[in-house]
């Protein structure tokens, strides 16, 4: 499993995936650079740390899941290799199970980058704007955990591009998903039953009501670990359209 592990990330080192992973949070540094910058006085960290997790959670992450499984589907669909690779004298699984891994790790290293990425932001814009200064404690230990359960809850999503995007060829079915979860996410987002939707589950770990946060999180979670497993089971043994 550790040699499929190496060998995919191989591939994604030398695709499109690290500049994908790099371009989706300085968006949302570069976002808060220029909104602080706007601002006359100084606010607290959390402002701005508890903005950028909105953003990754509400619409950067989505859009980023949406094109990170095409974007792996693809190496393999784009050059017809899958009838190499289930040819390989290893289990069929592991193949399917190690691109899944590669997501989700993508995805932690973006969120992680994110907030990185959110401090160095604000820090530049005090440089240059010291009357903005923020207030407190920058609790990089809490923003953490805030986005570590934003992954969590947004496993199922993840599955559900992944399944997609493995599952067809062509990469408009994956695309077509993606664009419209993510948009009736934003149409709907004070919906009450938001937290049963998928696309919505990340952004509901900034609720304040604890029931959303731990239904959303224990849906996203759950049932995307079951979704993950399923995907490797269902792709393990059928053929690529």
């Amino acid at each position: 499993m550790l040699c499929v592990l190496a060998v995919e990330l191989r591939k994604l080192n030398r695709s499109l995936a690290l500049l994908l992973a790099l371009a989706a949070p300085t968006l949302i540094a570069i976002f808060v650079f220029f909104n602080m910058l706007r601002g006359k006085q100084a606010q607290p960290w959390e402002m701005y740390t508890q903005g950028s997790s909105a953003i990754w959670a509400f619409f950067m992450l989505p859009m980023s899941v949406t094109a990170l499984t095409a974007l792996v589907a693809h190496m393999e669909h784009g050059p017809r290799a899958w009838d190499h690779l289930r040819a390989l004298p290893i289990a069929r699984w592991k193949i399917y199970a190690a691109k899944a891994i590669c997501v989700l790790s993508m995805v932690a290293a973006m969120s992680l980058l994110n907030l990185l990425l959110t401090w160095g932001a604000v820090s530049l814009a005090v440089i240059i704007k010291p009357v903005l200064a923020p207030t407190g404690v920058f609790d990089i230990g809490a923003q953490a955990v805030l986005l570590a359960k934003v992954l969590l809850a947004a496993i199922l999503m993840i599955g559900i591009q992944f399944w997609i995007a493995l599952r067809f060829s062509s990469f408009v079915p994956a695309l077509a998903v993606g664009i419209g979860g993510t948009f009736f996410s934003v149409v709907a987002t004070a919906a009450k039953q938001g937290v049963f939707f998928p696309w919505q589950m990340p952004i509901n770990m900034l609720a304040t009501e604890a029931w959303r946060v731990n239904t959303a999180l224990a849906l996203g979670c759950g049932l995307g670990t079951v979704v993950l497993i399923l995907a490797t089971a269902h792709l393990s043994r059928r053929e690529v359209l």
